[in-house]
């Protein structure tokens, strides 16, 4: 059995998780509703306010698939109850971010500012002039999200500039040094 999958999954007051016949598992808590394709090879029960996934065969397919099916609800209950966050951190000399309204306007050191608009589900903070708050209920979404922000300038291994998630230590490198004089 997988370590993971095999881990039952508690469901907390005011979560509501339902399985339609062709495996799709819906939940929904008091920060909204997620849906997800659980594989054909997976079975899910709920019983007692936990919910236990199980394979019913012990093929390749089926072993891969049971802590992925596992580990993908609980992120669900977890989104719908208190959802996920991401912090970004601009580093630079003049780099920094605003929200207008729904959108994130970044000064990156390009001619133009650079402007981001918030999908669906998922919401931006700016804390200061230097710190992007990414939140949303879908772990995946806010990850993309989070990731195509810092995109727009990766921290650079040598002054260490760019916008790195909060944390996130860059491996610095040397500069050039002199020519050798003789």
């Amino acid at each position: 059995m997988s370590r993971i999958g095999k881990l039952p999954v508690a469901l907390p007051a005011g979560v509501d998780v339902k399985v339609s016949d062709n495996n799709v598992v819906t939940v929904k808590g008091p920060k909204g509703e997620l849906q997800e394709q659980i594989s054909k090879l997976i079975k899910v029960e709920i019983n007692d306010g936990t919910l236990t996934v199980t394979r019913d065969s012990d093929t390749k397919e089926a072993r891969s698939a049971h802590g992925l099916s596992r580990t993908l609800i609980n992120n669900m209950i977890i989104g719908v109850t208190a959802g996920f966050e991401k912090k970004l951190q601009l580093v630079g000399v003049g780099y920094k971010a605003e929200k207008k309204g729904n959108v994130l306007v970044m000064s990156l050191g390009y001619s133009h500012p650079v402007e981001m608009e918030d999908p669906d589900g998922i919401q931006t903070e700016v804390t200061s002039p230097t710190e992007i708050i990414v939140k949303g209920i879908s772990k995946a979404f806010v990850g993309n999200y989070a990731a195509n922000v810092r995109k727009w300038r990766l921290p650079e291994p040598y002054k260490g500039k760019g916008i790195r998630y909060f944390g996130e230590v860059v491996r610095r490198k040397e500069g050039k040094t002199g020519a050798k004089k003789k």
